[in-house]
């Protein structure tokens, strides 16, 4: 498991997108619980703001089935917005349902590689050793460990195999585990490729560094970030969840199988989870860490730029990723994004490095991208970026069509003809029901015949249509035709 889930690509579902019920209201904060930290529920956004998000948040939950997800929201460097929407525990013969609340804590899985990458950085601050040493000058008998370096295993670019590419929890991984039996088994085998050559997602490559931090600093990784990371940043609530297991009243993992109810999942054994995938926390102090990548006030600002510089291959081929983190363009705007998954739960957390924004998203079943699409949707909204004047256009003819009217003044000859009463009123059957998308954007731009051609995606939490467009170098549309993506 500890699987990193391509963010850059939304969940697309087959399941129908219900009424909205009070299932998936936004849950208000309880008293607070003596083991958890004081985080309390922040609104400092703008009432339209929080009601985009709060919609996007409720029906992406009621169309995936998930049980629950928290949210909090960085926007221009501050955290201004947390949220909990659904249900932390299911209802039982014995038990009521529990609605979900900021103060609860979820595994975030895969995002802890990011603080397992920090940790390094902060060694080689320390002078203590350096990403380009080899990795056999910290730990002996890894296969070619002379010529891998701890650059190339946090950019998973190392070749060490995989110890858990499955998406479901083994028989074996039910019982405790080192490192050190880890590396045995995985780090000691052949490569899957020459170092440097590829990029292949490998949690092999965290358990080594998560060995070396300890090896280096002579400390437990977990006190390490401790005192290092959380403590400074007043990440109060953050648990390591490798070595014991949330419980309520934190939020309870769940996952199904096929299309079955949701059952409560399986807890991977000790150690599985190292350096890897092994942080729960809220998503209230996984948006204090984000404040600190932006602000960058944990590391030094060379050690940000190797964290967020995307590693190239040898062949100069792209990774988008640079050390523990994700690296991408998101129109233009650079994004530090990581997802994470773990037994029973699935999380996300979108960077706008630069535009000084934030979104982390927690839920709790495993094998859904629901806390992906959340991070994606919400993220372009929270940095304020504006609608392009063509998606404008796109946006308002959609509109209409909603309602059953076009403007034909928008129209050349060929397209107002093509919009009979019969494909107005057909258009109006077909997408009213869907309501007002979650998120109209570009995603492709090209010339032919004389005119552009436009490609719009948009998004509804259960499904994606395709929106194509050509319009005359008047401004005059030629085209403007809807269908569903697969």
């Amino acid at each position: 498991m500890l699987r990193f889930q391509n963010s850059s690509r939304l969940a697309i579902l087959s399941i129908l997108l219900l009424t909205l019920t009070t299932r998936y209201a936004p849950a208000q904060s309880p008293n607070q619980s003596p083991n958890q930290s004081p985080n309390q529920t922040i609104d400092a956004i703008s009432p339209d703001l929080r009601s985009r998000i709060d919609r996007i948040a409720a029906q992406v939950l009621e169309a995936t089935g998930v049980p629950s997800a928290s949210v909090a929201v960085v926007q221009h460097g501050k955290l201004v917005y947390t949220h909990a929407y659904g249900f932390a525990r299911l209802a039982t013969d014995s038990s009521p349902a529990v609605p979900a609340t900021p103060d609860m804590r979820y595994s975030i899985g895969s995002i802890s590689k990011q603080f397992t990458a920090a940790a390094i950085l902060l060694l080689q601050e320390q002078g203590k050793l350096s990403i380009d040493d080899p990795v056999s000058k910290y730990i002996p008998g890894l296969t070619r460990g002379n010529e891998i370096t701890i650059r190339q295993i946090l950019s998973h670019t190392s070749g060490y195999q995989d110890y858990w590419p499955e998406d479901y929890v083994m028989t074996p991984m039910l019982q405790p585990e080192t490192a050190q039996q880890i590396l045995d088994t995985w780090a000691k085998k052949p490569l899957d490729f020459d170092p440097g050559t590829e990029w292949q997602y490998s949690n092999t490559n965290f358990v080594i560094a998560g060995r070396i931090v300890e090896i280096v600093s002579g400390e437990p990784l977990f006190q390490f970030l401790t005192e290092r990371i959380f403590r400074p940043l007043g990440m109060t609530s953050v648990w390591n969840s490798d070595a014991n297991q949330l419980m309520p009243p934190d939020a309870t993992a769940y996952y199904r199988h096929a299309l079955g109810p949701l059952r409560p999942a399986p807890k991977e054994g000790a150690g599985w989870m190292f350096a890897a995938g092994e942080l729960a926390m809220t998503a209230h102090d996984l948006a204090l860490w984000d404040e600190s990548l932006i602000a960058q006030s944990i590391l030094k600002p060379e050690s940000y730029k190797a964290m967020f510089t995307e590693i190239k291959l040898k062949n100069g081929d792209a990774t988008h990723y640079g050390l523990g983190v994700e690296v991408r363009d998101r129109d233009g705007h650079r994004s530090i994004e990581h997802s994470g998954e773990v037994s029973g739960f699935v999380s996300d957390n979108q960077v706008l490095i630069d535009d000084g924004a934030a979104v982390a998203v927690l839920t709790n079943q495993d094998a859904v991208g629901a806390a992906g699409t959340i991070a994606k949707l919400a993220a372009p909204l929270v940095a304020g970026y504006p609608l392009t004047a063509p998606e404008q256009q796109a946006l308002e003819i959609y509109r209409g069509l909603l309602q059953g009217h076009i403007d034909r003044s928008l129209l050349a000859p060929n397209l107002s003809d093509y919009f009979t009463p019969h494909a107005i009123a057909d258009f109006e059957s077909s997408l009213a029901p869907l309501g007002e998308p979650l998120s109209l954007r570009q995603s492709h731009e090209e010339l032919r015949g004389g005119m552009t051609f436009r490609e719009f995606d948009i998004t509804y939490p259960d499904r994606r249509l395709r929106l194509t467009t050509y319009t005359y170098p008047n401004g005059k549309l030629e085209q403007y035709l809807v269908e569903p993506t697969e």
